[in-house]
């Protein structure tokens, strides 16, 4: 027995050591380029692949460069209004499939999924088609109806996955105590959800400050945001800046989660 024993232990640690080693090598390639990005931000030369000494002058640059700047307040603008508006959408779309009552809720689901399997090109060209059928000059308001669009998916499936676990019984417990519907949505029901309204708020703002395929088509000269001041940066070769700016990014994107996790702890606490 005690050799049977022996040998499931040492099977459990062949097993446990495998796991390890794939974890590191999945984390190594995926944070490594990461690492790479960020020492060669402070490189001291216009060839990205050639190290000629510590510098921060393209952070200097990047922060004196106003087409950068500018780029960068329209992809936070657009993030955070597409956000706002997409998780209150999905919020009320996520309620509305709730009631299994709803007419249309069959059709709506269906809705809800075509963006999450319709590739981003063809999203992108027909919402060029569209405005163009419709003479709308190309800008901030099509980029940002352009992302509300593809954004409300995502912030509805998600609040979705949140209610399928709720317990319903606590509803009919308050409404047995006098409170009405209203009551019950903003002091029972909401309070429950949301650690997943702000999960589906944080994948929105993801989704919209990284799209380039949708804003391509759907944005005009005077307006560019950051993914398409990167991708014209990169074809004209002027990787040193984008180096910097992609190193903030990083930055703000440790920052912001960070932040989030703490908000959600004092939620559920």
């Amino acid at each position: 027995m005690f050799k049977i024993k022996k040998k499931k232990y040492d099977i459990n640690q062949s097993n446990w050591g495998t796991k390890l080693t794939y974890f590191t090598f999945v984390m190594a390639f995926m944070y490594i380029p990461l690492v790479i990005l960020i020492i060669y931000s402070f490189n001291d030369s216009k060839i990205v692949a050639n190290w000629r000494g510590f510098t921060i002058k393209y952070y200097i640059e990047l922060f004196n460069n106003d087409e950068i700047l500018e780029a960068f307040y329209n992809t936070i603008i657009v993030g955070i209004f597409s956000t706002l508006i997409s998780t209150v959408l999905g919020l009320l779309t996520a309620l509305a499939l709730e009631n299994k009552k709803f007419t249309g809720q069959k059709i709506l689901s269906a809705m809800i999924y075509i963006p999450l399997v319709m590739p981003d090109i063809l999203m992108g060209v027909s919402m060029a088609l569209f405005y163009n059928f419709l003479k709308v000059e190309t800008g901030f308001i099509t980029v940002l109806i352009a992302h509300i669009t593809f954004c409300i998916s995502y912030t509805t499936i998600v609040i979705q996955s949140r209610l399928e676990g709720f317990d319903y019984s606590l509803e009919e417990a308050a409404m047995d105590l006098g409170a009405n519907r209203w009551q019950i949505l903003y002091k029972i029901k909401l309070p429950i959800i949301m650690p997943g309204i702000i999960a589906s708020a944080l994948l929105a703002f993801t989704l919209s400050i990284d799209d380039f395929i949708i804003t391509f088509f759907t944005t005009g000269r005077g307006f560019n945001t950051l993914p398409i001041y990167v991708e014209g940066a990169i074809r004209r070769g002027t990787m040193t800046t984008i180096n910097a700016l992609s190193t903030i990014m990083i930055g703000l994107t440790i920052l912001i989660t960070i932040s989030a996790s703490k908000f959600k702890k004092i939620l559920l606490s």
